[in-house]
């Protein structure tokens, strides 16, 4: 039985806070209410088939044919932790999706091929838990992709390294100065499922109400966090590949999952390589890079790029040890790589657009002839 199933004493807009439901979302659905709909928010993906969980419990829904037919790209259709407008079928535990109510947040990043198109890995959730093993497969560059992606997700981002039982104190304390110079200003926790330390820390994020979501690669020990904070293991663990300390893939799927004691997390396959998604707002390269930024503020010239420049304060601080040099590089190497998917993203905006209006061309000719 799920933890939604055995809150039922508790009231309906009791039942959706524990899912994570906010006053702000009520305006979004007020006119649906009035009508006879529900809301609902996604547990899980399945082919054309979408867990979701309610007021009234589990629920199985499929989107409307409108929803459908209206549907111009990929992320317009509901992924987990979306809150959804439903109708129920009466005495079924069966429902029909008509529209996704607006995203307060979403990690994004660019779907895998060829095409730049968007894939939202998680939407709605408050923060961020970015999950590395402190064994070989620690990299701060990769953790400042991460970052990046989060900052832009309209999340809080929180660094938790995992298995801290392996590695000495001398060291842990130098690869917790090691991320903290990868992520300035971000909470950075380190734990061990195994010792348990650290880990009653992470309780702090996921107060009732709150949604937290776990990335990170795979093997770093996501579901086993998710395991100790549920209180029994609901989620199948592996251990990581001997030799090369790379994971293994146990979550398959992306999934909501209810704590007992309020609050949500999602879970999601590992990444092995974090593709970047670019946001109108750059607050992701601002909030992973606020240090070279506030040094380039004080560069004698406002487009000094940090190269042969006279009076560079970012050079000085490489030169005088403040900041990394491979810091630099990634600030730059990151920046070329958004600025190639926003040229990209813009032309894939321009042809959405036009299929948009076909489709609108389309259903009132048919509407004319009918």
């Amino acid at each position: 039985m799920s933890t939604v199933d055995t809150r039922a004493k508790l009231t309906r807009v009791d039942r959706l806070r524990d899912l994570g439901w906010r006053a702000s979302l009520e305006p979004h659905f007020a006119s649906d209410h009035d009508h006879g709909y529900e809301v609902g928010r996604i547990a899980r993906e399945h082919t054309h088939l979408y867990l979701i969980y309610s007021a009234q419990g589990e629920l199985l829904g499929e989107v409307s044919g409108k929803f459908r037919h209206e549907a111009v790209s990929r992320q317009d259709f509901p992924v987990v932790g979306d809150w959804v407008v439903l109708g129920i079928r009466d005495g079924e535990d069966r429902a029909t999706i008509h529209r996704v109510l607006p995203r307060f947040s979403k990690f994004s990043r660019k779907a895998a091929g060829p095409n730049t198109e968007e894939q939202v890995v998680a939407a709605n959730v408050d923060t961020v838990f970015l999950v590395t093993s402190l064994n070989n497969d620690l990299e701060p560059r990769r953790i400042e992709r991460y970052l990046i992606r989060a900052w832009d997700s309209g999340a809080n981002p929180v660094i938790v390294l995992s298995k801290s039982d392996l590695v000495s104190a001398e060291e842990l304390d130098e690869k917790i100065r090691l991320v903290e110079a990868a992520a300035v200003g971000v909470p950075v926790h380190a734990v061990s499922s195994q010792l348990g330390t650290g880990l009653e820390q992470l309780k702090s994020y996921l107060q009732p109400g709150q949604s937290v979501a776990l990335l990170g690669s795979s093997g770093v020990g996501k579901s086993t966090l998710i395991n100790y904070l549920v209180g029994h293991q609901v989620l199948e663990v592996q251990e990581i590949r001997t030799g090369d300390d790379k994971g293994r893939h146990t979550t398959t799927h992306r999934e909501l999952i209810v704590l007992p004691d309020g609050g949500v997390v999602i879970d999601t396959p590992g990444m092995r390589e974090l593709q970047l998604w670019a946001e109108e707002s750059g607050q992701g390269v601002v909030g992973t890079f606020g240090d070279i930024e506030a040094l380039a503020s004080r560069c004698a010239f406002s487009d000094c790029k940090h190269d042969t420049e006279p009076r560079c304060a970012v050079k000085q601080a490489i030169a005088d040890g403040e900041l990394d040099r491979k810091r630099l590089d990634s600030y730059r190497k990151l920046q070329k790589e958004l600025a190639y998917l926003q040229a990209r993203q813009s032309q894939k905006a321009t042809n959405i657009e036009r299929a948009k209006w076909k489709k609108i061309t389309q259903s009132s000719r048919s509407r004319k002839k009918r």
